[in-house]
């Protein structure tokens, strides 16, 4: 088996580069020769992860966090679609967010998760495919693997990954304090959502979270019911409601234990379209994809059935 993997060096505050000569060795054991691809700049995991396809590589490694596990995947399905050639996505997890490896159960410690990527059996899941707008204006589109949303998390976010403590504390209390923080100042916004060919739903909403994995937010399980392998999002709308009971009720969030809460309704369906509501500058939400924010609405989230290999 021919292996590859992009790692990102600044991940995690540099943990795992400071640790590579103990992951080269596991990687060695449990693979033998592999190429190693690292990155420099956002953008890079997805293109390099598209030359490692297109040599030839059966498996290929992101190690970092969930930015880098999307970008490689984004680039392993763009490859697939140019080549025909599939490659299998793994995951040595390593960032600010780990929410897609969180919702596989991977181990911790680095020849752990190895071990277990070569021990198991490469399986299909789904992917997602969404067109938005992005910061020039112009429309653009991409693949995302774990959940892509709209509002709130495209916000927190940016914030996040401004904030100079990324890699330095706690990824779950870095999210939630920007979480709490930016929901402070998020202004409600305007939306109408379609779901399939349903009748379309208006919302004045403070999060729009179209889900494919169960996690995100450092942690926040967001879509206690969504599975990678059933053809299907679940869309979980986080409607206008008392700010302050909202920041209560963010905790509930991290159990899994908003299914019944007045203000969150879930649905699921195989394409979500979200628009802003008449005034576009006021109303066009931030988006979020597996833990990036690149656009705004209007969006299109599209469920790619069984799209992606994953071992791990």
């Amino acid at each position: 088996m021919k292996v590859g993997v992009v790692l990102n060096p600044i991940a995690g505050g540099g943990r795992l580069k400071r640790h590579w000569a103990e992951a080269a060795a596991s990687l060695k054991t449990n693979f033998g020769d592999f190429e190693l691809r690292e990155t420099q700049a956002s953008g890079d995991a997805e293109r390099l992860a598209i030359d490692l396809a297109a040599g030839g590589c059966d498996l290929v490694i992101a190690a970092g966090g969930d930015g880098t596990a999307s970008e490689v995947a984004d680039g392993l399905l763009q490859a697939q679609d140019e080549t025909g050639h599939e490659s299998a996505l793994g995951l040595l997890p390593c960032g600010t967010g780990i929410d897609f490896a969180r919702g596989l159960g991977m181990p911790r410690g680095i020849d752990a998760t190895l071990k277990r990527i070569a021990d198991a059996k490469a399986r299909k899941v789904d992917a997602g495919r969404v067109c938005y707008i992005d910061d020039h204006g112009k429309l653009a589109s991409r693949h995302f693997i774990n959940i892509a949303s709209l509002g709130l998390s495209g916000a927190t976010d940016r914030a996040v990954n401004a904030d100079k403590r990324k890699g330095r504390v706690s990824t779950k209390a870095l999210f939630f304090w920007r979480t709490v923080l930016e929901f402070i100042r998020y202004r409600f916004q305007d939306v109408r959502i379609t779901i399939d060919d349903g009748e379309p739903v208006e919302a004045r909403m403070a999060l729009v979270a179209v889900a494919n994995g169960k996690f995100f937010g450092g942690g926040m399980m967001i879509a206690p019911d969504a599975e990678l392998s059933d053809g299907q999002f679940d869309i979980v709308i986080v409607r206008a409601a008392n700010k302050l009971g909202l920041i209560r009720d963010i905790r509930l969030l991290y159990g899994g234990r908003h299914r019944n809460h007045p203000a969150i309704t879930i649905l699921r369906g195989r394409k979500v379209l979200v628009e802003p509501l008449s005034d576009v500058e006021k109303n066009g939400a931030l988006v979020d994809i597996d833990g990036e924010s690149p656009g705004r609405i209007p969006a299109t989230f599209e469920i790619l059935p069984g799209a992606l290999t994953l071992r791990g």
